[in-house]
């Protein structure tokens, strides 16, 4: 113990300590301005980002990590206005196992532009700021600060232009997208014309190998034409835009609206069509013949099966949008693919027509089972948007009811029991439509204990969260316990020397772990019990927070420590609550207004333990915990992100027999 003891005193002067070592900054800034027209700016920041680390976007959705934010310090003085939303560059995007959300994110580098407009025409400087939180195994909080000289204005930027593919899922995406063609096929009006059609080409033409060549230009040219819908989409959406689509209420509800509109075609209630007159001239162009009359065959195709596969190309061009500018020309890239396959391989092998199996009331039932899909995936944008601005619509019980109702209505339907305008009665159930049936009910069993807080990690990110479920049997079930067989720690919200506890109306710990969130009480409190102080430096948009309590803390033998032997302190960095006014105060770390929680919090890290990285656990002793230097009172190394459970759980051992120690 007096060898790791000396060699905690000696790291501790050079400045070593894992945990608080440093100020990180994993981030290089560049800027620039432009002029773009009268009284008109556009104002570029660029970060070069270290390996390894990543930048939250500022369209990253509410509940998820914290995104950066970007200010212009003379709009609240009414001299600027800021059109439009900024426009970050090539996003990437993932789900997150533990926000639950799809994250948008930035890896190498980063890089946002915002548009400035000048009111008034005395102002001679901008004054810009970004402040984001970066993150590795640990995450930082930081802002960067900006001056610009717009008399007249200057480019100062020293970085190049990068384009790079932002999203790392696009072979997901084409696989999501050939699927999605592969339904298409089998659709009423698509279906029938695979025998039709090909026959045309190989009774119209006396040589079969220029039938097989105009056939395959055909099917090439199916290609060819849905692919340049995506690549008109992707023209038209620059990332600005389609960071919007992926966050604001207003298209998550529109693509909710669009998404019923397409379940009610399926369903029989109107058929999306176009115009007669388009598909007639297609037609006769088509008449003429050759490859000319091939592509034009090609584009009646497309045409007249509009009325099925829109909702299907909707969908896909839909969750194209919400990803990066690539993705449209992928999605229809991979869904025309699969439409035109059939054409092309029964044009090479003609024989294998007599396999195919008739057209009847089979097709409209893949058209109504894929309604109640896109019913079901519909409401996965009104969650984003009742999600994001906290409407309550949707908590987690009701989105799973929703669900449970539509797949079981979907399985009813499959057994012949609920019919549509367009069905024909069901003589027998054969096996194809059994397995489905079988697959269906099972999803519906699958989904009920989801009503009652039980996690269904398989539909982490189609579902809400499960802090918005009422009715939580863990949750109740845990404390019951803690009201009927007591608790080995005092609850705080209940201590006699501290009285309630601060900021507990809205700042929680996990795992039903009682704590504080402000330091001054927390020490109070670890003082009157004889306690250790356990220090969490911690953020709402802190993923591996998230990760170390969900996987370390969630540990029986951590948790029991962490109520028995410590007094537990949540300091939020990231928090926005304003402080009350006497409480507000002018940092000598910086020179800057502390003004709410998290810049408290950050400053005291700072300050006090010479870091700015989340999460680092700090075990304190409390006897001295008013102390100027409180780096000589730590208990144990700091720790950071690891998910070593025994590790933790020896720095937590480790702590409580050095206060003991020093107690004697």
């Amino acid at each position: 113990m007096r060898r790791k003891l000396f060699v905690f005193i000696v790291a501790s002067c050079l400045g070593t300590l894992p945990g608080f070592a440093q100020i990180l900054n994993p981030t290089r800034w560049s800027s620039s301005i432009e002029k773009t027209g009268e009284n008109a700016y556009a104002v570029t920041l660029k970060a070069s980002i270290q390996p390894g680390w990543v930048i939250y976007s500022m369209f990253t959705p509410d509940g998820g990590p914290l995104k950066a934010e970007m200010t212009v310090a003379e709009e609240a003085t009414g001299q600027v206005e800021l059109p439009g939303a900024p426009a970050e560059k090539e996003p990437r995007k993932k789900f997150d196992d533990i926000f639950k959300v799809d994250v948008i994110y930035f890896a190498g580098e980063y890089e946002v532009t915002r548009e400035v407009k000048v009111i008034d025409p005395a102002l001679s400087a901008l004054h810009v700021a970004i402040s984001f939180q970066a993150c590795e195994e640990q995450c930082v909080n930081l802002t960067e600060e900006f001056t610009f000289n717009i008399t007249p204005a200057k480019t100062t930027s020293d970085a190049a232009t990068t384009t790079t593919d932002g999203d790392a899922n696009l072979w997901i995406f084409f696989w999501f997208a050939f699927g999605s063609g592969l339904l298409a096929v089998v659709m009423p009006c698509v279906f029938p014309m695979i025998p039709m059609t090909v026959s045309f080409f190989m009774h119209g033409d006396a040589s079969r190998a220029r039938a097989r060549s105009k056939a395959l230009f055909f099917s090439f040219s199916i290609v060819a034409i849905f692919t340049a819908l995506g690549l008109l989409v992707s023209f038209l959406l620059g990332p600005g835009f389609i960071n919007w689509l992926s966050t604001h209420w207003i298209p998550n509800i529109f693509f909710f609206v669009i998404f019923i509109l397409f379940a009610a075609s399926f369903f029989g209630a109107f058929e999306i069509v176009l115009p007669s007159w388009i598909v007639n001239k297609s037609d006769k162009q088509a008449d003429k013949g050759g490859y000319t009359g091939a592509f034009f065959m090609a584009f009646t195709l497309v045409l007249v099966s509009f009325s099925c596969t829109a909702p299907i190309v909707g969908t896909v061009l839909v969750e194209a949008a919400r990803g990066s500018v690539l993705r449209p020309v992928i999605g229809m890239l991979g869904f025309s693919i699969a439409v035109a396959l059939p054409f092309g391989f029964f044009a090479f092998f003609p024989s294998r027509l007599s396999a195919l199996p008739k057209s009847g009331g089979w097709l409209n039932t893949v058209k109504v089972v894929l309604g109640f899909i896109e019913v079901a995936l519909g409401f996965k944008f009104l969650m984003v948007a009742d999600q994001t601005y906290h409407w309550g619509l949707l908590d987690r019980e009701v989105y799973i009811a929703i669900w449970i109702v539509l797949f079981l209505l979907m399985g009813i339907y499959l057994m012949g029991k609920l019919k549509f305008r367009h069905d024909s009665d069901l003589q027998y159930i054969g096996v194809g439509r059994l397995t489905m049936i079988i697959i269906t009910f099972t999803f519906v069993v699958y989904l009920v204990p989801g009503m009652f807080g039980a996690p269904l990690k398989a539909l982490a990110g189609y579902l809400p969260p499960r802090e918005s479920i009422d009715f939580d049997i863990d949750r109740i079930v845990r404390d019951n316990v803690k009201t009927f067989a007591g608790s080995a720690t005092p609850t705080p919200a209940r201590v006699a020397t501290t009285g309630k506890v601060k900021f507990a109306e809205f700042l929680h710990l996990p795992h039903g772990l009682d704590g504080f969130f402000d330091y001054d009480q927390a020490l109070a409190e670890a003082r009157a019990a004889n306690k250790p102080l356990f220090i969490d430096f911690t953020g709402h948009g802190c993923a591996n927070c998230r990760e170390m309590e969900n996987v370390v803390w969630s540990d029986p033998r951590v948790l029991k420590m962490l109520r028995e032997d410590f007094v537990v302190l949540a300091l939020y960095v990231d928090d926005k609550t304003k402080l009350p006014e006497a409480e507000q105060y002018v940092s000598d770390y910086d020179g800057k207004k502390k003004n709410t929680i998290g810049k408290k919090n950050t400053d005291f890290q700072v300050k006090k333990f010479n870091s700015n990285a989340q999460p680092n656990y700090i075990l304190l002793d409390s006897r001295h915990g008013d102390d100027e230097n409180l780096v000589q009172h730590l208990l144990a190394p700091p720790r950071g992100h690891n998910l070593d459970k025994d590790a933790f759980l020896d720095f937590l051992q480790v702590a409580v027999k050095e206060y003991e120690r020093r107690g004697k």
